[in-house]
């Protein structure tokens, strides 16, 4: 009996049945996917977290003595915690031309098209490989990629290209915005709030810090620099948790927030972080030690991953145009794991799947089904390209 064949709607309700929120393991679905690569006769690997509990696979169809063209996605998905979903996230429901369910854009979309275009890619005379990857905890700052990566530098022959399927409507993105994300914590001093001004208010030196931020952030949006392809087309500053006090009478002694950068490819992230160190060594600790020497403010990394800025005369970029059948390309604000492999496994690389980011992370995510029916367009003629038709 010859092994089963799944439509991608199919593929994709299969790939979506498996919760792989960043917090939970993705051993299953990689299961499942290995399974189903070794019925059409390709090999996999794993490559597993370092406590074992995750893991990237990667898997070649076609000549293992030459690069070719590497299909990236990560099986992981954002949490579902306290979103008003109309139908239940981890079950494809398709209705009226959409389907429905955590992931289904961001990114299970493609990696299922890529995974029911298989019997295609074994049945094809391909003279030049594709190879498929697939990572875990993207969304959680692209680590797992990460050791892909390493294992691919590691290789004898690394793929020539990559195409990163991160939604983009199937149009090429030549370029995304890189991110630094950082966690601060405020020390302060503890005081009864009658005595507040022998204490040092953790939450109010951390307010001055975030106002400071706020004004660069605006800084930024007047004065650039700009790059107008861009849809957000400057950095930005941006703080997003923050946590501290424990009564209303008590001086703060902590206080914590998290905030990030996202720059331009052309940006200098490191002298945004040094205007906000300097800001901290002149204008907040002074004062704060004036009260109490052990004071202060901590400011560290917390993720990180580089932009993406692939010139648009590439060969990358024409490939890719002519998979998608479309000559234009953008730039975009989101960030991927496409400025990884350009920089750490020197790959070129773009962006291009289907759905759209506005989908992304939201309740009630969706694909349009017209999106999938587009990427497998996509997928048949880099089969002809990979074939030398």
């Amino acid at each position: 009996m010859p092994p089963a064949r799944l439509t991608s709607t199919e593929m994709l309700g299969r790939l979506v049945g498996f919760d792989t929120t960043s917090r939970n393991s993705n051993l299953d679905l990689m299961a499942f996917v290995q399974d189903y690569l070794s019925q059409h006769g390709v090999a996999s690997r794993l490559v597993p977290s370092e406590d074992g509990q995750k893991a990237n696979l990667y898997a070649t169809i076609g000549p293992t003595d030459r690069g070719g063209v590497m299909l990236s996605g990560h099986t992981d998905v954002v949490p579902v915690d306290g979103q008003d979903w109309h139908t239940d996230p981890f079950t494809l429901t398709e209705r009226d031309g959409r389907l429905y369910g955590r992931g289904t854009t961001d990114m299970k979309g493609f990696v299922a098209v890529a995974l029911a275009m298989v019997p295609d890619f074994v049945a094809a005379p391909l003279t030049t490989p594709v190879h498929l990857a697939f990572s875990y905890d993207e969304e959680v700052g692209c680590i797992g990629v990460r050791r892909l990566i390493d294992m691919l530098n590691g290789q004898a022959v690394r793929p020539s290209l990559c195409i990163v399927g991160e939604p983009t409507s199937m149009e090429v993105v030549i370029a995304h915005k890189g991110k630094r994300s950082y966690a601060v914590h405020v020390r302060g001093l503890e005081a009864h709030s009658s005595l507040a001004p022998r204490g040092v208010n953790a939450i109010e030196y951390a307010a001055e810090l975030i106002a400071h931020m706020k004004g660069m952030a605006r800084r930024l949006e007047a004065d650039g620099p700009f790059d107008p392809e861009f849809d957000i087309p400057h950095t930005t500053i941006h703080v997003g948790t923050i946590q501290g006090g424990t009564a209303l009478n008590i001086v703060p002694l902590d206080c914590r927030f998290r905030f990030e950068f996202r720059y331009l490819p052309t940006d200098d992230h490191a002298r945004l972080l040094a205007e906000i160190q300097d800001f901290v060594d002149a204008e907040l600790h002074p004062r704060m030690h004036a009260v109490d020497p052990s004071t202060g403010i901590t400011i560290t990394e917390a993720t990180a991953f580089p932009a993406l800025d692939t010139r648009a005369d590439a060969d990358v970029v024409a490939f890719a145009k002519a998979l998608a059948g479309r000559n234009d390309h953008a730039k975009v604000a989101f960030g991927t794991e496409a400025g990884l492999f350009q920089t750490t496994a020197d790959v070129p690389t773009v962006v291009c799947g289907p759905g759209s980011i506005a989908q992304a992370h939201k309740p009630n995510e969706f694909i349009e089904a017209a999106h999938l029916d587009r990427c497998e367009d996509f997928m048949r003629r880099l089969i002809g390209r990979l074939s030398g038709e």
